[in-house]
């Protein structure tokens, strides 16, 4: 099936704006996994995209142009997602892009725009998409690190000291495991069980059979949607009781969805936004978490998810560069991308630098739980 591009700026917005008339429109490229096995990820990702374009023009654009952002659909294929970032650098001649949506795809574009020297803002969590740092690649999602920094400090809190990890073997669950065996002893855990699961894998018995008998006090899980889902679901016929963490990587609703009753009690490190109604007032990030909350649910009549997060951030990031700099070619979008700081998204407060392309720290996590079917903050934190 070819690539679908979807022209989101609806230009007759300008108009009636001072932008109107013969002012080309600045092209901003995204590559989203709108359909296939990380669709859950991507969908709202190319919702929240068309919803801030339109946000974007119908406030008068941007250096009085309009805003055109084309968003191709990869269907979580990484072959799709080179075809895409194909044709947004050398047919559409895009000043930037926002995407992949999920690290692997990231992983096998991002010398594309490195060598066209045109940022992408990928939208996937593996710390290796920034480190070390090119520069033109940078990324909205919080690293892996960070997530696995919040899962060892609640375990350490809670007396866990053996733990055993499950990895998918994908790009996402590569990454993960990469830091969870290097982290977990240096923070003074014992890594009793490293397994491993296919992302296709319907069933994963065996390796938590496998994990079950080296005894941890603990259970990682590193993986995106469905397989947590079915390591969850395993975990509650084996009766296993060992407290299980999941990865960010599953902290939305979807999960919860596809788990069913063996999701209660599970653990994990989420964006804000999963529970925005109940962090503090003195948060500096409800307000804007909030009115995005609420804008995307009148919009698309579903609750927001962090995953749409990640998009808002990479196309707001890229709008503020071009604000700043007074200048939408991609070269200064890259240098005005990395003096951004304090800039108050929905995934984080982000601060880049040369030595950054993440821009993120611990904050932009909470410890969530769920009960009765919802996630529910961590006291404590």
């Amino acid at each position: 099936m070819p690539l679908v591009s979807l022209t989101i700026a609806v230009l007759l917005l300008a108009l009636s704006a001072p932008l109107a008339g013969a002012a080309d429109p600045i092209r901003i490229g995204a590559v989203v996994s709108a359909t296939g096995p990380a669709s859950f990820l991507g969908e709202p990702e190319k919702n929240t995209l068309a919803m801030q374009a339109e946000a974007i023009n119908a406030a008068g654009g941007l250096l009085g142009r309009p805003v055109e952002v084309i968003v191709l659909d990869d269907e979580t294929d990484v072959n799709k997602a080179v075809l895409a970032a194909d044709r947004l650098l050398k047919k559409d001649n895009v000043v930037a892009v926002v995407g992949p949506t999920v690290s692997g795809n990231t992983l096998a574009v991002a010398p594309k725009f490195v060598a066209a020297k045109v940022p992408l803002v990928s939208m996937a969590a593996a710390e290796k998409i920034v480190k070390p740092v090119s520069p033109w690649v940078f990324k909205t999602a919080q690293s892996d690190r960070l997530a696995v920094a919040r899962i060892l400090a609640h375990a350490g809190q809670a007396g866990h000291r053996k733990l055993a990890i499950l990895t998918v073997s994908d790009g996402y669950g590569q990454a993960g495991r990469e830091v969870l065996k290097e982290l977990v002893p240096a923070g003074g855990f014992e890594l009793v069980a490293d397994e491993v699961y296919g992302p296709k894998d319907t069933d994963m018995a065996a390796q938590l059979t496998k994990i079950k008998g080296a005894s941890p006090d603990a259970i990682i899980c590193w993986g995106t949607n469905p397989g947590p889902a079915v390591v969850a679901k395993n975990r509650l016929q084996l009766g296993i009781a060992t407290p299980l963490y999941m990865s960010h990587g599953v902290a939305s609703a979807k999960f919860v969805e596809l788990a069913g009753e063996a999701a209660e009690g599970l653990l994990l490190p989420a964006g804000k936004l999963t529970v925005v109604s109940q962090l503090p007032e003195a948060d500096p990030q409800k307000a804007p978490l909030a009115a995005y909350a609420k804008a995307y649910e009148e919009r698309f009549k579903t609750p927001a998810s962090a995953f749409g997060g990640y998009a808002y951030d990479g196309l707001m990031l890229v709008a503020r560069a071009i604000a700043d700099g007074q200048d939408a070619s991609p070269a200064a979008i890259r240098d005005n991308l990395e003096k951004i700081k304090g800039f108050p998204g929905i995934t984080g407060v982000f601060g880049f630098s040369p030595e950054d392309h993440n821009g993120l720290d611990e904050s932009a996590f909470v410890m969530v739980t769920i009960a009765g079917g919802a996630f529910k903050l961590v006291a404590g934190q």
